[in-house]
């Protein structure tokens, strides 16, 4: 079987909760390399930092409409969340601060994509 088929297989099967958790992983792992670099490579650091606002800022549009069916103070937190992780992306940038906040929040969050809730 062919990669492509493997990725696309994967991406049939897996439910929208490991589908999070997946994409989480993939934009905590670009945080921890950047932060590995320590500043010394800016672009790095600036596509890490992008991708995870992105990231945040669909989870908080999402958690914004009314089809979202999350309880209303889940949602909130995640918007505030999203909120957060904005601002401190920009200090990031502009003092250029630890990573390792933003990291803690993604690992919090996987941690909780990673429980499955009782049947």
């Amino acid at each position: 079987m062919s990669l492509q088929a493997y990725e696309k297989t994967q991406l049939q099967s897996e439910s929208p909760r490991d589908t999070e958790y997946r994409l989480f992983g993939q934009v905590t792992h670009a945080l921890i390399e950047a932060d590995k670099a320590n500043h010394a490579d800016l672009q790095q650091m600036i596509k890490a930092l992008s991708w995870n606002r992105r990231l945040w800022s669909t989870l908080a549009v999402d958690c914004s409409t009314d089809a979202n069916q999350l309880p209303a103070s889940t949602r909130a937190q995640i918007i505030s969340l999203s909120l957060w992780v904005s601002r401190f992306s920009s200090e990031v940038m502009r003092s250029r601060a630890s990573l390792q906040p933003l990291i803690e929040v993604n690992r919090a969050i996987m941690q909780g994509l990673s429980q499955r809730p009782a049947a």
